[in-house]
């Protein structure tokens, strides 16, 4: 069976439901903005999108030192068996 709520907790679900649907299709727009101006510039820049995408996300978590640490782990393993 539902719980039953109060004319104030439903009031606050009715706020937090209509404050969080703005919340995420702000996301979504900003998200959809990002996207093109990525992809605006990877073509003027003759740059993959998707290394551009990689390059931010690396930028905004700072995880250079763990990405940097990957590739050399990745590198020998090339080279060690003859792909590189």
């Amino acid at each position: 069976m539902a719980r039953m709520y109060g004319p104030e907790e439903k009031a606050k679900l009715e706020r937090l439901i209509n404050e969080g649907s703005n919340v995420l299709r702000e996301v979504e727009d900003l998200n959809e903005g990002l996207k093109e101006t990525v992809k605006a510039v990877a073509e003027e820049l003759n740059i993959k999108p998707s290394v551009i995408n990689k390059a931010i996300k690396i930028a905004h978590k700072g995880g250079w030192e763990q990405v940097n640490a990957d590739f050399e782990e990745v590198e020998a393993i090339l080279d060690i068996t003859k792909r590189i």
